[in-house]
């Protein structure tokens, strides 16, 4: 069953709402002037009663009645609208102008409908206060107050119907104008594709109720524009780095095969060529790395380390080719951390790497372990050319060199280094971040203070 549209469901509940206080209001009114008409009956009714009182004053008994009966049949012949019965105390009618007609009985004001016509009845006593008195009981035609109050519900019931009508026209034009922006919406995110992620929503033309929700899909497509960038980027650095590696195994392997050769030279080709699949092997090994980190399947182990102790085992290991480059290494600080030693330790070698790399001769490396209230600082710097501000962001991308010419080399050399330390980073809860400065170069990581 197909679902109502919610353009139909708001004026569904505008047509409902105006119905329900149209009625309401309708009854309200009709009750009012019933009351209204109750009312000028009794005042109408309490004026006939002084009259027929004055009229009827001091005949108690059946020979007075008879002698006033005739003065009040002139009386009742000027009001052609009022009925009149007069009783005796034991019930014996003296005057019966409503003859055949069953009146309820109790004194004050009744309703009594006879014949289809509607009267007010009125019962009181010809002597106010006196238990024996005779009692009067005037009928007044009420039935154009009827037909009034029938022909108002009608209205009433009309001016519901027409003004529920009314409102859900409105009501469907009203959420159809209001809805436009969804409208909007829809048509946006329909059109959206691979060649069309820049098209933005306009946040300035959305109502205030809308506006958030624009911007977060605004934000949403920018996300999308960007992932895709970049995995359209990374495609093609993959397609780069194992294109080189491959076509160096496909000439080398090509050459070696021309003709027949020496056992030791088939020997040197196979060696050159289990190089190549070497680097092959561990880039693609990086990327799986990778691949688990961004799936969340990166789960350190937590033991306890001495950080003091695992960066002078790696400034012990990187010690001859700091030598070798006239490079002076140093550690300051210590603190205890939980942390997986071989994944923190990856990815210390990847920062020293780096930094003994792009440290000039006779140049200086530190690291240094800070801790503060609610973290562990650990920075690793060097001297040497800073790192523009305008690379900062593109820093930790896979496969981003800020040198744009390409090179073969080592799986650390391939752009992966910074990436898979970051990953190893936040999978420990921390942040890491390059903060360059004249003439250093460092990298920052904090992790969550244990405890």
């Amino acid at each position: 069953m197909k679902r109502i549209s919610l353009a139909s469901r708001v004026a569904l509940l505008f047509a409902a709402c105006t119905a329900v206080v149209s009625l309401l209001a309708g009854v309200l009114f009709n009750r009012a002037s019933e009351t209204h008409f109750i009312e000028l009956d009794q005042q109408l009714l309490d004026g006939k009663l002084v009259a027929l009182r004055s009229t009827l004053q001091g005949a108690n008994t059946p020979t007075l009645f008879t002698q006033r009966e005739s003065t009040l049949r002139e009386e009742l012949s000027r009001q052609p609208d009022l009925i009149l019965r007069v009783s005796a105390a034991n019930g014996q009618h003296w005057f019966d102008g409503a003859s055949g007609i069953h009146l309820p009985s109790g004194a004050g004001l009744h309703s009594l409908q006879n014949a289809g016509t509607d009267y007010r009845v009125y019962n009181a006593p010809l002597v106010p206060g006196k238990t024996d008195s005779p009692q009067l009981s005037l009928m007044l035609d009420i039935t154009h107050h009827q037909h009034f109050l029938q022909r108002m519900q009608r209205l009433i019931w009309l001016t519901v119907g027409l003004s529920a009508l009314a409102t859900a026209l409105l009501g469907a034009w009203a959420a159809r104008s209001g809805l436009r922006p969804l409208r909007r919406m829809s048509e946006v995110a329909a059109s959206v594709s691979v060649h069309s992620l820049t098209q933005r929503l306009p946040q300035e033309q959305m109502p205030a109720e809308l506006a958030e929700l624009a911007q977060a899909f605004n934000a949403m497509l920018g996300r999308l524009d960007d992932a895709f960038q970049r995995l359209s980027a990374f495609s093609a650095d993959i397609a780069h780095e194992l294109r080189t590696p491959l076509s160096n195994l496909l000439t080398h392997t090509q050459v070696t095969l021309t003709r027949p050769r020496a056992l030791e030279d088939y020997r040197e080709a196979l060696h050159s060529n289990l190089e190549e699949l070497q680097w092959m092997a561990q880039l693609v090994n990086d990327m799986l790395y990778l691949a688990k980190a961004d799936h969340g399947l990166l789960v350190p182990k937590r033991e306890p380390l001495a950080l003091a102790d695992e960066v002078d085992a790696l400034l012990e290991f990187f010690a001859p080719l700091a030598e070798d480059a006239r490079v002076n290494m140093s550690r300051e600080g210590q603190a205890d951390t939980l942390g997986d030693r071989s994944m923190l330790r990856r990815a210390l070698s990847n920062l020293l790497d780096n930094a003994l790399r792009f440290t000039p001769q006779g140049g200086e490396l530190s690291v240094r372990i800070t801790e503060e209230a609610h973290h562990l600082k650990l920075s690793v710097e060097n001297t040497g050319e800073g790192i523009p501000v305008a690379l900062l962001p593109r820093l930790f991308d896979r496969f981003y060199r800020a040198d744009p010419a390409r090179h073969e080399g080592s799986s650390e050399h391939a752009g992966l280094g910074l990436a898979i330390t970051q990953s190893i980073v936040r999978a420990h809860g921390g942040t890491i971040r390059c903060e360059p400065k004249m003439g250093w170069t460092r990298f920052v990581i904090e992790l969550p203070k244990e405890g």
